[in-house]
């Protein structure tokens, strides 16, 4: 009960202390303070929010992330740092665990990693660098499910992210008078012919994908101007990374072929690249023996495979050969990640907290 109400406690305060993409700077100083209290070794760094932990002896060495940001939304018509992504709650499952682990005799090293920026899409990109999977074998993350994904009570040593990226573009053509359209590069037409394509591109319907305008920026206060030049952006998503890759073409291809029919240029910048998952089979097998140890074969859920993106699948992207799997708990969580209300049962805190404790036992 005493490991149970201390993850309520530290959620509490995460909660209600949420800070953005990289400047988690108070949710990294709590993080070295608790470590500080519970006699466990760290590592802060000077550059970058975020921190490393470690527990056992031996060259073996495991690893856990925790995500530590929040998302910046409006909240009650208020626009602020917001929890609405559940990363208080999976810190709070990973500290669970450090607190089962840390007096137990280990034969191996835990290192946990936690870090920041993953909404933005490459904190764990910062983390590599600063050393975050050196010696590391097996890594395991965690995080909360809505409910049309995962019940309360279910687990699933598996999630099944896809792949997302955005494409930002700059059409450059010339504005004209209202009454002389003749005269100009009309960029709102521009706009219009990329709305049709993007929704006539189609790939195989066994993978999911999508691509969408999610962004136009064109005209000004003058309504009797046609405005030439224009920014979008567009949202594209693949369930692999090989259809990612495939859909990246395909989109500069019609692109390009939609600058010369209009007689204008479009400047193509990719951003913000998040990497579909690599799950191990071996890192699932061990996450799943874990479900079945602590909560019995029924609390077994098979893997998912989700249409949302995190930048944990960085790790495998980087250091071929790492044994890595996601476990998603069920927590009754709507209506759904990101929404600025989201709510879930907080028991499963200590169901995530004890599964990955035993996760991280058996690695």
């Amino acid at each position: 009960m005493q490991f149970k109400q201390q993850t309520e406690s530290y959620f509490d305060h995460f909660h209600a202390h949420p800070e953005v993409s990289f400047k988690e700077v108070e949710t990294t100083r709590k993080l070295a303070q608790i470590m500080e209290e519970l006699g466990v070794k760290y590592r802060t760094f000077d550059d970058v929010t975020g921190l490393f932990a470690e527990i056992g002896e031996g060259g073996e060495v495991i690893a856990v992330r925790a995500d530590i940001d929040a998302l910046w939304q409006e909240v009650n018509g208020r626009v602020q740092a917001n929890h609405s992504c559940g990363h208080d709650a999976n810190m709070s499952m990973v500290l669970g665990a450090l607190l089962r682990l840390k007096d137990e005799k280990l034969t191996k090293r835990i290192r946990f990693i936690f870090q920041p920026a993953e909404e933005q899409g490459n904190g764990s990109l910062a983390m590599i660098e600063r050393g975050a999977l050196k010696g590391v074998t097996h890594l395991f993350g965690v995080h909360l499910r809505p409910q049309e994904e995962l019940p309360f009570g279910k687990v699933t040593p598996a999630l099944h992210h896809g792949s997302g990226i955005f494409l930002k573009g700059k059409i450059t053509g010339e504005d004209a008078h209202g009454a002389r359209p003749h005269q100009g590069k009309n960029a709102i037409d521009v706009i219009a012919a990329i709305h049709q394509f993007v929704k006539t591109v189609y790939f195989s319907p066994f993978e999911s994908y999508s691509a969408k305008l999610t962004n136009i920026q064109t005209g000004g206060e003058s309504l009797n101007i046609i405005p030439g030049s224009a920014t979008f952006a567009l949202d594209v998503r693949s369930q692999s990374n090989a259809l990612m890759d495939t859909m990246k073409v395909r989109l500069e291809e019609g692109l390009r072929a939609i600058a010369a029919l209009h007689g204008v240029t479009i400047d193509l910048k990719w951003d913000d690249y998040t990497p579909a998952a690599e799950v191990s089979e071996e890192a699932m097998e061990i996450a799943s023996q874990a479900v079945r140890n602590v909560l019995g074969d029924e609390a077994f859920a098979e893997a998912i495979q989700t249409t949302g993106a995190d930048d944990f699948h960085f790790y495998t992207i980087k250091q071929p050969g790492l044994k890595a799997a996601m476990l998603g708990i069920g927590a009754d969580l709507t209506p759904g990640l990101h929404h600025p209300d989201m709510k879930f049962n907080r028991e499963a805190l200590d169901v995530g907290a004890r599964v990955l404790a035993e996760t991280l036992r058996l690695a």
